[in-house]
């Protein structure tokens, strides 16, 4: 990948915290602004390539066989509905991935030197990590720039942070030293709700500016968006769901000054 390529894991090891949702339509978001953007399904349960139309019983290759040296990254790549936006799907045999590569050398750079030998050209990379800290999802902190960390406005939010946070610095003293935090992001949110206003209170207080000003709403249609194979732009772009995920798309290229017009604009 060329050098100015920005790889970007979302993870957070707690299931259930709209990680799968935000790595899709904050990747679709970055598309709409014009960058070319490829999606990598690490996650066994193959939530990301279905919710882009790639069940993963319907697709022969994907990540795992990119891990495992049996496949080209370029080779495998497939084209979403989406302009501008690609994917590398999970499919059924990464369910046995992290058993294959604890016995593989060089077990926690696999994804970072398949992501260096490909030719395509890509402005964003954005990794989505298993609910867990296993290999695949160590393969995508040694193989990022950064983590974008959603975290949903609860009660045990702050407890599973802590963890990931951990997790976090040993990589960076061991195998990233270059690892940054992109930011926290909230998900799920309902400011009808006095815990998820307490929860984003304590967050902000915590960790200041680190927390993305943008709030990912509760939003009915984010939840049926990926039952018909589409991020929210493609199935409702006018709701609250896909306002949001624009608004963070654009605070993160803010951050990297890096403009937002839209490719609808450019035309």
């Amino acid at each position: 990948m060329p050098h100015n390529t920005r790889v970007v894991a979302i993870a957070n090891q707690k299931g259930g915290v709209g990680k799968t949702t935000t790595a899709i339509n904050f990747a679709a978001s970055l598309a709409h602004y014009g960058q070319r953007t490829l999606v990598i399904d690490l996650d066994p349960q193959g939530n990301a390539s279905s919710g882009l139309g790639f069940p993963k019983d319907h697709v022969e290759k994907g990540s795992i066989d990119v891990l495992l040296d049996q496949a080209e990254l370029d080779a495998v790549i497939q084209n979403t509905l989406v302009e501008g936006l690609d994917l590398l799907p999970a499919t059924r045999e990464l369910i046995g991935a992290e058993v294959e590569l604890m016995q593989a050398s060089q077990r926690e750079t696999r994804l970072q030197k398949a992501l260096a030998s490909a030719s395509s050209h890509y402005d964003w990379v954005i990794l989505d990590c298993p609910p867990s800290l296993g290999f695949l999802t160590v393969n995508a902190l040694v193989a990022a720039d950064s983590v974008l960390i959603p975290v949903q406005a609860e009660y045990y939010a702050l407890e599973g942070l802590g963890e990931l946070l951990r997790t976090l610095s040993v990589v960076r003293k061991r195998l990233n030293a270059n690892l940054k935090r992109e930011g926290i992001v909230l998900t799920l949110h309902d400011t009808r709700n006095n815990l998820c206003n307490m929860v984003e209170e304590q967050l902000r207080e915590l960790f200041k500016e680190e927390v993305m000003e943008t709030v990912i709403p509760r939003n009915v249609r984010l939840g049926e968006a990926p039952s018909y194979g589409r991020p929210i732009l493609a199935y409702d772009p006018s709701c609250w769901g896909a306002r949001a995920y624009l608004s963070l798309a654009r605070e993160v290229l803010s951050k990297y000054e890096i403009s937002t017009l839209s490719r609808m604009e450019a035309v």
